[in-house]
Formats: structure tokens, C-alpha cells, sequence
């Protein structure tokens, strides 16, 4: 994931003294903005300039508008193991909460119908903040479209055989099934499978670890270098278990997932200021925003 990275000078130049405490004290504040906006309480929920202005996942992603979505399209589909993956996949090849909340998993069953729902959609997916190229699969190209329409269905028993066959390893499945797909960038199907984890810890163990997505790269190697760490998978760990000292209010203990979800939250904190991202376009948050 660190090839093509746009993000991999982002931190470049920033003196930033302890990235561990760092790390906690933007957790804080973020959940802290999601209590008060629950609570309704009038905006700005901080006096933190860069939180004011800037677009930030939430600390926990089943918080998130778009993992809300996606728990709630694949619900009821526990016991059909080959039809959850394909949902999940078709989810974050969409990854855009206005269309996964206007159908049901049922439609997938159906791509005919479901590929005529979707281009009644301006744009049926997160183009922007989520690019996902083609797949490669038996010597064919299959587009983003194509492929959460018709691959899906074709390959879940397939996919379903991988990601058992990795033994709840979010690095393994998501590797055996790149290995076929031949993406560059695997974050999708890094997010595919460690979704797995929401509906079927049999399946996927939520405290695998997981790979680092790019976004997560610049941040993780600070963590990595500041703690005298080999990798940032122990990296993870050891921040887990730092939770207990930095951050033992916190509403659950985080995971794997987590750590990487909120180094790429960092990166992008700190890129702002860095001066290495700029408040402009789709980074902008306005207060309208529900």
C-alpha cells in the first residue's frame, strides 16, 4: 500500500514531540464533538480551529454514517455466509451512504434490476473521498461498476471459501483475495473483510490485525519510530494497550481497526497543520451537516 501513496510525505517537516499523546488527545476532542452533537447541543462542539472547519470520520466506525448503513443493509444475513460478503463487498465498492440507504440486500440477488436502480443515482458511489480501480479477475477486467453488480454475485462462493480459509485474519483474507483481484490499492477489500467482523466473529475476529491503508502510513510510522516499534502491527498492540493509560473513559477498547482507522484520521489532523492539506472542496465541514 505504500506505492503511488499521495499521502506519504503529508507529515513531512511537522515536529510533532510525542505522537502518542497526540494520538489520544485527538481522539478526545472528536468523540467529545460526537456526544455533543447526539445531544444537540448548538454548534461549534469545540474550540479546536482545524475540528471546526475540517470533514473527520468519528473515533469509533460503527459511529460513522456510512458503517451505520452498511450494518443495517447486510442485517439478516448471518446465516448465509456467500450472500453477506457479496453485500459487503457491493457496500464499500458503493461506500456512499444516500445509496446503500435506498436499497435492500435483497436486489443484489438481481442485477438486472439492481444495475438500472443504480443509474438512477447521479453518482451511485464515492468517486472522491473513495476511488476503487477495476479488478482483474481470470484474465477479464471488471470496473467498479461491473464488479458490484455482476462479480460479486458470480465469486462469493469463492470469496466466502478464501476468507474461511484464513482463519479470522483480516491480513491473510485480504491478501488470498488480492492475489486474484490484483488491485494496488487493497483498501476496499481490507474494509470488506474486517466489516465481516460486525456480523460473524467466527468468521473474522474483530482483534485481528489488520493492513495499513495508506492514509494511515505517515502517522503509523511516527507511532512506530516514537515507540521503538519493528512493524505496525505491534505498533497497533502496543497503542491498545496504552489505551488504559492515555484514554480509560473511552466508551470500549479499541482494536486494531482502530488504531489504523484513527492514524489516518491524525494524518489528515496533522496535514492541516502541516499546511500539507488545505480546507477547501469536500474537506470543508459545514455546520448544516446533519
Amino acid at each position: 500500500m505504500r506505492e503511488n501513496n499521495p499521502y506519504a510525505n503529508a507529515l513531512d517537516g511537522l515536529h510533532l514531540s510525542d505522537p502518542v499523546t497526540a494520538f489520544f488527545d485527538y481522539c478526545r476532542e472528536r468523540e467529545k464533538i460526537r456526544l455533543l452533537r447526539e445531544r444537540k447541543t448548538p454548534y461549534p462542539w469545540t474550540n479546536d480551529k482545524i475540528l471546526q472547519k475540517g470533514r473527520f470520520l468519528n473515533v469509533f466506525r460503527e459511529d460513522d454514517r456510512c458503517s451505520k448503513s452498511i450494518i443495517s443493509f447486510a442485517k439478516g444475513l448471518e446465516d448465509d455466509l456467500p450472500t453477506l460478503i457479496q453485500a459487503l463487498f457491493f457496500a464499500r465498492w458503493c461506500n456512499k451512504q444516500e445509496v446503500i440507504d435506498e436499497i435492500s440486500s435483497d436486489i443484489l440477488l438481481q442485477p438486472k434490476k439492481l444495475l438500472i436502480k443504480l443509474n438512477s443515482f447521479n453518482n451511485w458511489c464515492n468517486r472522491s473521498a473513495y476511488p476503487v480501480e477495476p479488478i482483474n479477475w481470470k484474465g477479464l477486467k471488471y470496473s467498479r461498476l461491473n464488479s458490484a453488480v455482476k462479480l460479486f454475485g458470480i465469486i462469493k462462493g469463492k470469496l466466502a471459501k478464501i476468507i474461511i480459509e484464513s482463519n479470522g485474519d483480516v491480513i491473510k483474507a485480504t491478501s488470498s483475495i488480492n492475489s486474484l483481484f490484483k488491485m494496488e490499492n487493497d483498501f476496499p477489500i481490507f474494509m470488506a473483510v474486517i466489516d465481516l467482523a460486525w456480523f460473524r466473529q467466527d468468521i473474522i475476529n474483530p482483534n485481528s490485525q489488520v493492513p495499513t491503508g495508506i492514509g494511515a502510513v505517515a502517522y503509523l510510522d511516527r507511532l512506530q519510530k516514537y515507540l521503538g516499534l519493528s512493524s505496525h502491527q505491534e505498533t497497533c498492540e502496543k497503542m491498545i494497550q496504552l489505551q488504559k493509560k492515555y484514554w480509560p473513559e473511552a466508551k470500549r477498547t479499541f482494536q486494531p481497526i482502530d488504531i489504523e482507522y484513527q492514524s489516518c484520521e491524525c494524518r489528515k489532523y496533522y496535514s492541516y497543520v502541516n499546511g500539507t492539506k488545505l480546507f477547501e472542496g469536500k474537506n470543508v465541514f459545514t455546520a448544516k451537516e446533519s
